[in-house]
């Protein structure tokens, strides 16, 4: 006796759902294999950026444009009225870094809490596709601790004369994080806190401490 063959009947909408299916595997294994460190790169310059416009933000927040030279540098003249000392205000100072620390921490707490999506296509350095593509979630969650300097920097302005800057550098490493792959990058920018010209020459005598705050 002869057994008849056994046909299984599949509808066509869960052939379309299964090939679907094994398309979607099949780009997921491309990507994470030979596409993920570009796709890392994008990230990484997305987040590096996203963190140096909350840390300027966060700096320029505590930093008011009514902020005095005079506050921060004192300086001394002789009875010429030619310069002759220049010391730092470390009170002042440090009292800036702490509170710019302190803000910049707050900002990347919250930028941690956001995700921003980035196309595939731009991932993959397409401008016709730049906006095209599955999106990939990007996480940035800040590492480590925030060092905030206090730097300066003495500029030629003219004839006999120098621009003095004090600025802040602010560091900082944060950690990308995309589907199944993350790195770590380091994020330092510096902003400008207030400036000065020295008509003359530049004291032989500047009392500058090491000052910055890490946190």
């Amino acid at each position: 006796m002869r057994r008849r063959p056994i046909y299984i009947y599949i509808k066509p909408r869960l052939v379309k759902a299964m090939v679907a299916f094994v398309v979607l595997l099949f780009l997921f294994i491309l990507v994470e294999r030979n596409l993920r460190e570009t796709i890392l790169t994008v990230a990484n310059a997305k987040a590096i950026q996203a963190a140096t416009e909350t840390i300027n933000l966060a700096v320029t927040s505590k930093i008011v444009d009514s902020v005095d030279y005079r506050e921060l540098i004192h300086t001394v003249q002789d009875s010429s009225g030619r310069l002759v000392l220049m010391q730092a205000n470390t009170v002042k100072l440090n009292k800036i870094s702490s509170d710019v620390t302190l803000e910049v921490q707050k900002g990347l707490r919250e930028l941690g809490n956001e995700r921003f999506n980035i196309p595939l296509g731009q991932a993959l350095g397409s401008k016709l596709l730049a906006s095209s593509g599955p999106l990939l979630r990007v996480t940035i969650v800040p590492v480590g601790t925030v060092q905030v300097k206090v730097l300066d920097d003495f500029e030629e302005a003219g004839i006999n004369q120098t621009k003095h800057r004090l600025l802040l550098n602010v560091k900082t490493r944060v950690r990308i994080v995309i589907p199944l792959a993350s790195s770590e990058a380091v994020v330092e920018t510096q902003i400008p806190v207030t400036e000065t010209v020295i008509v003359g020459e530049v004291p032989q005598t500047y009392i500058k401490l090491n000052l910055g705050t890490s946190k």
